[in-house]
């Protein structure tokens, strides 16, 4: 083992021996090299002669560039837009984001955790997770209605098994009850667990109540009490996309300090939050056991994820950042978006008003939503891929088949005013197909 590592490792030991124990081979193997980033870090703060460190080339005193390129980038300066961002993101970036974090989430106040780390959207995140903290054969725990990329990340790439409880209760709620059992058997039969909270749901659109959010957050620290390590990882892409009476934030900041065994990690990011899918900026934040400040536990897992992000995409792309950064400093930020979650509340609730019409129940029920980008219909006569292939072929009309029965649709990219139409189509594709 590198000495860099098990220094790392070491600082665990003495401060939370239950987060290295939660660490994968790889993870406890992992560090940040003091090498050529760490050398150029120093040369950029003393080298005031020439600096012949980092691989860029620079002319004029800044950062070489096409002028082809920066002519549609000219309200930019160069230097925030070409050079290598630093490997955990651009300081300006986490702040920012730490500050949006305790804004949005008054339950993380008081609690002690670390500064957002940039991650290359939120995929990127679950990656390092699990880069991380899963070895094969770890149990990941998550609903049976899920996104299908987590079963390439942790099913596939790290060789987790994943073991899946039922979404819904009979009375249309959240199933906190086999969230627990399957929870609790993953726990008599393994030393740690991964739990993955992804709230607005994909694909179903749902988030949980309050009562139901306490309840899962419960459910966790039993589980830590009775002796399993608990990975707590809140998968927060669609945050902020609240509908209707759910909760209003993630439930990191609840699980934040809750138990010396529960490491909670927020993945979230600008992606879908501020509507700029393409730029790839996400965020991976830390908070372990200990209810007073651990600067030592967050010291070693910062290093060991900037290590990951180093070893596996060197660092995150820096225009992106550059953006979001000024999104974030605008006087219109708040505004803006809150004008487009009433334009996506109002896709959301015109949805909800033409499935309770009545006149789809011969073909399809739904599954319960409330929140975020999609929702799911639960189909009573026909085959979920035959109808998604005809509804193509015959009009159109692009929707994703997630089971043999369930249909999603995603009616954030459907404007309010043809919702109708869209469940209309889709409900003569079942008469044609019955």
């Amino acid at each position: 083992m590198n000495p860099l590592a098990a220094e790392l490792n070491a600082m665990l030991t003495e401060y939370n021996p239950h987060v290295l124990e939660m660490l994968s081979g790889l993870g406890k193997n992992m560090y940040f090299p003091k090498g050529i980033l760490t050398q150029s870090a120093e040369a950029k703060e003393k080298a005031h002669k020439f600096n012949a460190t980092i691989g860029i080339a620079t002319e004029n005193g800044g950062p070489m560039f096409l002028g082809c390129i920066q002519d549609r980038l000219s309200a930019f300066d160069p230097k925030d837009i070409y050079p290598y961002a630093p490997p955990a993101g651009k300081p300006e970036l986490r702040s920012l984001w730490r500050e949006k974090q305790l804004r949005e989430n008054p339950s993380q106040a008081g609690k002690h955790f670390s500064n957002p780390i940039v991650t290359n959207a939120l995929t990127h995140g679950l990656s390092i997770v699990a880069d991380l903290f899963v070895d094969k054969g770890d149990h990941l725990v998550l609903p049976d209605m899920l996104w299908g990329n987590y079963n390439l990340t942790f099913g596939v790439c790290s060789g987790a098994e994943i073991k899946k409880h039922e979404t819904f209760n009979e009375a249309g709620g959240y199933n906190v009850e086999a969230f627990r059992r399957t929870l609790r058997k993953s726990a008599e039969e393994k030393k740690k667990v991964i739990v993955l909270l992804n709230f607005p749901n994909n694909p179903s659109g749902y988030t949980p109540t309050v009562a139901e959010g306490d309840a899962i957050v419960e459910a966790i620290r039993e589980t830590a009490e009775s002796g399993c390590n608990v990975v707590a990882v809140t998968d927060d892409a669609y945050f902020g996309l609240f509908y209707e009476d759910t909760l209003k934030e993630s439930l990191f900041g609840k699980l934040a300090n809750l138990h010396p065994r529960i490491l909670a990690i927020k993945l979230d990011g600008a992606t879908k939050e501020e509507f700029v899918w393409g730029f790839r900026t996400g965020f991976i934040t830390f908070a372990d056991g200990n209810s007073h400040e651990n600067s030592p536990v967050m010291t070693a897992l910062e290093k060991k994820t900037m290590g990951i992000i180093r070893a596996r995409i060197s660092n995150c792309p820096h225009p992106s950042q550059t953006f979001v950064i000024e999104a974030l400093r605008s006087p219109d930020f708040l505004r803006q978006k809150e004008e487009k979650l009433h334009t996506m509340k109002g896709r959301a609730l015109k949805t909800k008003e033409v499935l309770n019409s009545g006149n789809y129940l011969k073909a399809w029920d739904y599954y319960p939503f409330n929140s975020g980008y999609f929702m799911c219909l639960r189909l009573k006569t026909v085959d979920a891929e035959k109808l998604r292939i005809h509804l193509l072929d015959r009009y159109g009309v692009g929707t994703i088949s997630t089971t043999k029965t369930d249909l999603r649709i995603a009616f954030s990219c459907i404007a309010e005013s043809d919702i109708q139409e869209l469940f209309d189509i889709i409900y003569r594709g079942v008469q044609d197909i019955s």
